[in-house]
This record gives C-alpha cells, sequence and structure tokens, in this order.
C-alpha cells in the first residue's frame, strides 16, 4: 500500500513559469493538499509566503533534479506531479521516471522531441503497469494545437464526414514572448543534433513520437518522392491559393506536429491513415506579407543554427532570456493569441476549429494550461480517457480540458464550412 499525503505537488515552483502556476493554483485549488518543490527551500517559503493565506498550509520540499531517491520519495507522496523544470532532456528524466514508477499521474512543459522520444520509449510500459498517465506538452506547446486537432476530428466524425485530410492550423495572431526556459530547451537540443546524427534523424522524422513507427502511413510528400517535403524545407514560405494569403514557419511546428501524430497514432489512427498536418503562421495577403513570412524563415534558420554552434550560441545568449527570466506583469497582461486550424475531410467536406484565448501564451496562458492539466489529472479522473502510459493531452485529458479552459476564458470552437 501506497500512502499518499499530498494531491498535488508543482515541482519548479520558484521559476518563473512555476510561480505563475502556483498563483493560478493558489486561486483553483481550495481544499486541495498542494506541496511547492524546488531545490531551494528558502525560495519556496518565500514563493508560500507572496501567495498569501490560501497556500499557509502547503508544504514545501527541497529537492535536486538529480536525486533520483528523494524524486521516487517526493512521487509516492502525491497524486499529481506538475513539473515546470527544464529543458527536460537534461533535469527531466528522473522527474519523470519516479512518476512513472510510483503511478503518480505526471504533467510537464516540454516542446523537446529527443526527451519525448525517449520517454515514450522507456517509460511507457512502465506508466501503463502502475497506472500513471504521463503527459508532455501541457503548456502553449501543445495544448492549442493538440485540443484543437481533436476537436476537429470528432466533430467530423459526428457529422459523419469521414476522416481528416490535409489540415493545416494558421497562427493569426500572438503577442507574447519565450520564457528563458524554452529558449534554453531549443539551446540544448540544437547542441545534441549537432554533435549526434542519429539525433538529427530522429528531429527529421514526422513520426518521431511513434511507438509504433513501423505502422504509420506514408506522407503525401513521400509518395510523390519526396519533392513537396523537400520544397517546404527548402522554401518555408507559401502563398494559399484559395484565399491569396501568405504562410511562414511557425517555430513550434516542429514538435506541435508531432504531438499531433501521436495523439493520431494512440487513438488507433482515429483521425484518418491519410490525415497530413502542418503549422504555420498567417502572414495575410498584403504586398509587404511574402516579405514578412521570408524574414520570419530567414530568422528561425539562423537562430536554431546559431545556437547549434559555439561561437555564436555565445553571442546570442547575451540577448535572448535566461532560465527564470520574463517579462513585466503589464506586458503579459497584453498578451493573447489565436489559431485557426482547417481540414478538408476525406469526403470533401471542410470544417474550421479556433481556439485562442486572452493571454500571454507561452507564459500566463501557459501556466493556466498546466494547472488546469494538473487539477484535471486530480479531479477528473473518473471522466478522463480510461488510458494510462506516455499520453498527449488530447489522449489523456480530452473533453475534461477542454471544458477546464473554456471556464478560464478560451475559446476551443469547430464550424463546418458551407
Amino acid at each position: 500500500m501506497v500512502t499518499r499525503d499530498l494531491d498535488l505537488v508543482l515541482y519548479g515552483a520558484t521559476g518563473f513559469v512555476g510561480t505563475l502556476t502556483a498563483r493560478h493554483l493558489a486561486g483553483r485549488a481550495a481544499g486541495v493538499r498542494v506541496a511547492l518543490a524546488g531545490r531551494s527551500r528558502e525560495r519556496l517559503q518565500e514563493l508560500r509566503q507572496d501567495l498569501g493565506e490560501v497556500a499557509r498550509d502547503w508544504e514545501v520540499v527541497e529537492v535536486d533534479a538529480g536525486d533520483t531517491d528523494g524524486l521516487l520519495a517526493l512521487a509516492r507522496r502525491t497524486t499529481v506531479l506538475a513539473t515546470t523544470v527544464g529543458p527536460y532532456g537534461v533535469h527531466g528524466k528522473a522527474v519523470a521516471r519516479a512518476c512513472a514508477h510510483a503511478g503518480t499521474h505526471y504533467a510537464d512543459l516540454t516542446g523537446e522531441i529527443l526527451f519525448v522520444r525517449w520517454s515514450v520509449h522507456e517509460l511507457a510500459p512502465i506508466a501503463e503497469a502502475s497506472g500513471a498517465r504521463v503527459v508532455h506538452a501541457c503548456g502553449y506547446d501543445s495544448v492549442p494545437s493538440d485540443l484543437g486537432v481533436m476537436l476537429l476530428a470528432q466533430r467530423v466524425s459526428s457529422d459523419g464526414a469521414g476522416t481528416l485530410g490535409d489540415t493545416l492550423l494558421a497562427v493569426k495572431a500572438a503577442k507574447g514572448g519565450f520564457s528563458g526556459g524554452t529558449v534554453d530547451s531549443a539551446r540544448q537540443q540544437a547542441i545534441v543534433a549537432r554533435q549526434d546524427p542519429a539525433a538529427r534523424r530522429v528531429l527529421g522524422d514526422p513520426h518521431a513520437l511513434s511507438p509504433r513507427r513501423d505502422q504509420e502511413p506514408r506522407s503525401r510528400s513521400h509518395r510523390l518522392g519526396g519533392a513537396v517535403g523537400l520544397l517546404r524545407r527548402l522554401v518555408p514560405v507559401d502563398r494559399d491559393p484559395e484565399t491569396g494569403r501568405w504562410h511562414g514557419p511557425f517555430v513550434m511546428a516542429g514538435f506541435n506536429t508531432r504531438i499531433v501524430r501521436l495523439s493520431n497514432t494512440l487513438t488507433e489512427w482515429s483521425y484518418g491513415r491519410d490525415f497530413r498536418y502542418r503549422e504555420v503562421v498567417d502572414f495575410g495577403s498584403g504586398p509587404l506579407s511574402p516579405l514578412l513570412a521570408g524574414g520570419m524563415a530567414v530568422g528561425l534558420a539562423s537562430g536554431l543554427t546559431g545556437l547549434s554552434w559555439g561561437p555564436t550560441r555565445a553571442v546570442l545568449d547575451r540577448f535572448l532570456p535566461k532560465p527564470g527570466e520574463g517579462p513585466s506583469a503589464a506586458r503579459m497582461a497584453e498578451g493573447h493569441f489565436a489559431m485557426e486550424i482547417r481540414t478538408t475531410t476525406s469526403t470533401g467536406a471542410k470544417y474550421v476549429a479556433r481556439v485562442s484565448a486572452p493571454y500571454d501564451p507561452g507564459y500566463t496562458g501557459t501556466a493556466v494550461m498546466l494547472g488546469e492539466s494538473a487539477l484535471a489529472l486530480l479531479q477528473d479522473g473518473h471522466r478522463l480517457p480510461g488510458r494510462a502510459g506516455v499520453l498527449t493531452p488530447a489522449t489523456a485529458l480530452g473533453d475534461v480540458l477542454v471544458a477546464r479552459l473554456r471556464e478560464q476564458g478560451f475559446t476551443l470552437e469547430v464550424e463546418r464550412l458551407s
């Protein structure tokens, strides 16, 4: 028998996004036995005091990300553990492994393909046996993408309109910033990719996260000899022939698209065997639109290349935010995001899903998404999909998380187009 004297542990609570998540939980977790965990007891105590009376009885637990025994002991005490401590490939493996072994539900904010691939292959059998739900990507990476496509697939199925075919997520608006932790995750993954050819192959595989890689459908670009895929990689800017709007690369597409494809696999390809999915930024149809889209492409390529090479990385590090850093409260209050996900089904029907929220996507919005994911794992177990193992937000939390986010001011809706 395992005695769990805690309900929810927030690990990495004193980081920038961790603190925002703690504040969100303070307003939502009445009666929940919460613990704030991290490597500095003094900072944890200061945070608990700042949170006020509601957190007076919250426990603080000092434990380092490398303390495997301490993390396992902590995981055994709680029902749910949510962590903001990245880069996850460096600092997250022991935390996730402890939860999988302890049968403790787990949620994180990773946007790292290599970490999730490791988790799928190493932890899935352990978590399935223990009953743990190990849920990755519970922030802006990749909740809007994952839930939006899930809702599309559900609506198409209920309408009897076939399955999803060509599906495109377009970022229509976004105001906010990337946290220092997100930048550090990108930095570490770029370093590994430069040093390890096997890692580069994984990062180039659209189905890299699939536990059933040999059963995945071949992409259309593969059937065409790779020409379409190669062109998009070399010139990641295109114009929609129907709308005339220009599209440029979305910095989070590489990770988000793989999470969405993993959701399709984990649900026995319920989105469709011919499901093809991309993510872009919508730059409009004005005369400057192609230049803006091209500038984005050049900037992203230069940034990722710079992070992978020591001398340029040293220069970039002077300007990029550090882990634990973030914008002012006033600047975050101006944040928002809006996405549209359009699909053409196997029967030719057209649908659009809209996902938006009045939050800074990488900070306050991510804190809400992580906090609500953790509370769903804790309080809504009887309504969640009956799965254990390494999961995505859509396959672990599904409609329950959709309802929770709508209560927090998120828009998640689907429309059939005439």
